[in-house]
């Protein structure tokens, strides 16, 4: 089993598990290997160190240093983090899945505002205005204000919410 870095055009970072380096670059030459954040097919491997897995989930044990009172070091880094109260503790895998996972979501919920709302561009808070005021139908939008703006649209009682979209991700979210 071989686990390789990958990362798409917009250097979104992910494991890509293959049975050989053929099978990945016979993948990744078919149009097969895919992005789980934004779906791209542009994937390209990136550097790293080499890691076998014995079984799916299981990774054979990477040799382990002695420091000089003959105690072993740890093989894996581990960081805790505090949620709601309660400590975790998630190995470098396990916070790069979670980070991944994340990402997905963010993005998924990315492409659902993207298909349910209509792109009015530089005037929105003029078509906030007029659907607030009942001068356009109620319907929901999206585009560009600025901070002003959006300042303004919010003393008038418009609910508004500021997501940063940038320009390269918008073609891949749709």
């Amino acid at each position: 089993m071989k686990v390789y870095n990958l990362a798409c055009q917009f250097d979104h970072q992910f494991e890509g598990w293959f049975a050989s380096e053929v099978d990945a670059l016979e993948q990744q030459e078919n149009g097969l290997l895919q992005c789980p954040i934004c779906d791209s097919h542009e994937v390209r491997r990136l550097p790293s160190a080499p890691r076998i897995a014995k079984h799916v989930g299981r990774e054979l044990d990477a040799p382990t240093s002695q420091a000089s009172t003959g105690s072993s070091l740890a093989k894996a880094p581990v960081v805790s983090s505090e949620v709601g109260g309660n400590s975790m503790v998630l190995s470098g895998q396990e916070q790069h899945q979670l980070q991944a996972k994340i990402q997905a979501t963010v993005m998924q919920a990315m492409r659902e505002i993207i298909n349910k709302t209509e792109d009015v561009g530089e005037n929105f808070a003029e078509e906030a205005r007029k659907i607030h005021y009942r001068e356009a139908p109620e319907r929901s939008i999206r585009g560009q204000a600025t901070s002003d703006e959006t300042a303004e649209l919010r003393e008038e009682g418009i609910e508004v919410v500021t997501l940063p979209l940038l320009p390269a991700l918008k073609d891949t979210l749709q």
